[in-house]
């Protein structure tokens, strides 16, 4: 079967734009079309707020960088909610060296060292060879606004189950005090007395 398209290009001020899109099967074609759609997103992000962060898990890394030399600052339990969010994310660079078969403790160990020094912010992980790379000479960026949203939604979750766990523990404890989690104490019933 012949198909015959026609292509319009250079067009002055176009308004709309169509994009054609072909596939082996339905699968392929779908994958296609999200993979389109994820590169428009980013693009509308970019246009939209232009700010952007090394790529290849270094913006993480230097953000968790930052978090450990505050914490160091602190004294007593206030210093582990800055611990744990570092911790938490240095596993983007960790889950980037495991999928490549890279040695992750070297490799994970190698990069913090790295950040340590004042300036190398931009070193991250190359995705395909589990390698140390500077991302400035790289090219992997990433959208700000997408770090910052999930960085929020990260936060904000970890609140919401901290939240949760309090009001269950909570209710645990009364329940173990035997004030059965209603305030009041439950009423006391005797047997009556066998004749």
């Amino acid at each position: 079967m012949t198909r015959y398209f026609t292509f319009l290009t250079e067009c002055q001020n176009p308004k709309a734009c169509t994009i054609l899109l072909r596939g082996a099967s339905k699968d392929i074609l779908a994958e296609v079309e999200r993979n389109l759609q994820d590169a428009m997103n980013v693009a509308r992000n970019v246009m939209v707020d232009p700010r952007l962060v090394p790529g290849g898990g270094a913006g993480e890394m230097a953000l968790a960088q930052a978090l450990n030399e505050k914490a160091k600052l602190i004294t007593g339990v206030s210093q582990w909610p800055y611990r744990a969010v570092s911790r938490a994310l240095e596993i983007v660079p960790r889950t980037l060296i495991q999928n490549c078969g890279a040695n992750t403790i070297r490799t994970i160990t190698a990069l913090r060292a790295k950040h340590v020094s004042a300036g190398n912010t931009s070193w991250g992980i190359d995705g395909e060879t589990g390698t140390i790379v500077d991302m400035n000479d790289f090219g992997i960026w990433e959208p700000f606004s997408v770090k910052a949203q999930t960085y929020k939604t990260a936060i904000e979750t970890a609140i919401l189950l901290l939240r949760i766990d309090d009001i269950v523990s909570g209710t645990k404890k009364q329940i173990d005090n035997g004030s059965g989690g209603g305030g009041e104490a439950a009423p006391q019933t005797s047997a009556p007395d066998a004749e």
